[in-house]
């Protein structure tokens, strides 16, 4: 089988997310075929969907919301959690962020991020583990679209309130997955983000950009 770069060279076309043009990302161009390929090629190997193949509504605003406000990452040492494809650490990096990490536990999402983030011209540093739990060495930690399964969502949240009680600032974007928060969000941003129906069940979701508070 070949290694994760050539499998998501053969498998993606370079292309600009359409709310965030300024940023070229390795995307799969048609969603059935990627999928199939995964599960096919790569079940033995037990990984997990190709999301790093795509650029998710959360990913999407969060990333429009960074280089539309560098300050909120200029000079700081940032984190995207749970990064897929890297769009939003490649954002942070091209708004000024003195470091930025990007979190993953993908292998294929960890090259996919590697090739992203070269094509763009900005430095990433790979995490290739589960970060859940340890202690902050960032000023602020960036999530898109992490609140589409309960038991992730409830602990990442758990997490994150935890980060924020010691300084962390944590924004969070989210296109109205179920398992949000309800309480303890500040509202940043709203864009209405281009979608497929391949992917989501309409073809725009209106995404809003959080800050969430301890």
């Amino acid at each position: 089988m070949n290694d994760p770069a050539s499998f998501i060279a053969a498998q993606t076309v370079i292309a600009h997310p359409p709310l965030v043009p300024e940023i070229k990302l390795h995307l799969a161009t048609e969603i059935t075929p990627i999928w199939q390929a995964t599960e096919t090629t790569l079940a033995q190997m037990n990984l997990p969907p190709p999301y790093w193949a795509f650029a998710w509504p959360g990913g999407q605003a969060l990333t429009r919301f960074l280089l539309d406000q560098p300050d909120w990452v200029k000079g700081k040492r940032a984190l995207d959690f749970a990064a897929g494809s890297g769009l939003t650490a490649i954002g942070a990096a091209m708004a000024g962020a003195a470091r930025v990490e990007a979190a993953e536990i993908d292998d294929f999402a960890s090259a996919a991020i590697a090739l992203n983030a070269r094509i763009n011209n900005v430095a990433i540093d790979l995490v290739n583990e589960d970060l859940i739990g340890v202690e902050p060495r960032w000023e602020i930690v960036l999530a898109g679209d992490v609140c589409y399964e309960r038991p992730m969502a409830e602990r990442v949240i758990a997490w994150f309130r935890a980060l924020a009680g010691r300084g962390v600032a944590i924004l969070l974007a989210d296109p109205g997955r179920a398992y949000l928060p309800q309480n303890g969000l500040v509202e940043l941003a709203r864009y209405q983000v281009p979608t497929t129906l391949e992917l989501e069940d309409r073809q725009m979701r209106e995404t809003i950009v959080w800050r969430l508070m301890p």
